[in-house]
């Protein structure tokens, strides 16, 4: 028993030094699932045009602010400067978080930015559109059915964010490339 339990340390311990795999694979995870979910989102929000990252279509507003669209009888136009703002940054913020996140780039606080705008969209599927009505839509743990689009999926796409707050991009990562930069960097003595 014991040379089994030595086996299982040594891989253990292998395992352990091997540290760069999991950020690496949370990345290339959330590339391969999320990155071209989150684009094609955030292009049905632009508006027409070269300008259309300021100009938000009517169905951005109509996504992100479901009931006060809907107030105003679908006129944009009758929509103030905060629903403007909200709207073309996280049109925005759909473009720029996926893509800062695949390449490594400043990792842990694109992962955190992520990460809220997850838990924003979710609520908003859930209380702006009505899925809160619908059970499968919120789903719900430890039911056997892995289905749930807010708990189940979502909560994947969390967890693959958190390993990359936690852990960082790893090693084939522009993260990594600025900080060997930076730590190469010696500030220049004063004379003194």
């Amino acid at each position: 028993m014991t040379a089994l339990i030595q086996i299982y340390q040594a891989i253990a311990e292998r395992l352990n030094r091997a540290d760069w795999v999991l950020p690496t694979l949370a990345r290339f995870l959330f590339a391969a699932s999320l990155l071209g979910y989150f684009w094609a989102s955030a292009a049905t929000k632009l508006g027409d045009g070269v300008f259309g990252v300021f100009s938000p279509s009517t169905g951005a507003y109509a996504q992100i602010f479901p009931k006060a669209f809907e107030a105003v009888g679908y006129d944009s136009g009758q929509l103030g400067l905060y629903h403007w703002a909200v709207t073309v940054s996280g049109t925005w913020a759909e473009f720029l978080l996926p893509t800062v996140i695949v390449l490594g780039l400043f990792t842990r606080l694109a992962s955190l930015g992520m990460i809220g705008f997850i838990v924003v969209q979710s609520l908003t599927d859930l209380f702006g559109h009505g899925g809160i009505q619908h059970s499968e839509t919120l789903g719900a743990w430890f039911d056997r059915m892995p289905d749930g689009v807010i708990l189940d999926q979502r909560g994947f796409w969390m967890l693959a964010l958190i390993v990359l707050v936690m852990k960082g991009a790893g090693p084939l990562s522009l993260d990594r490339l600025l900080l060997r930069n930076v730590a190469s960097v010696r500030p220049v003595s004063q004379p003194q």
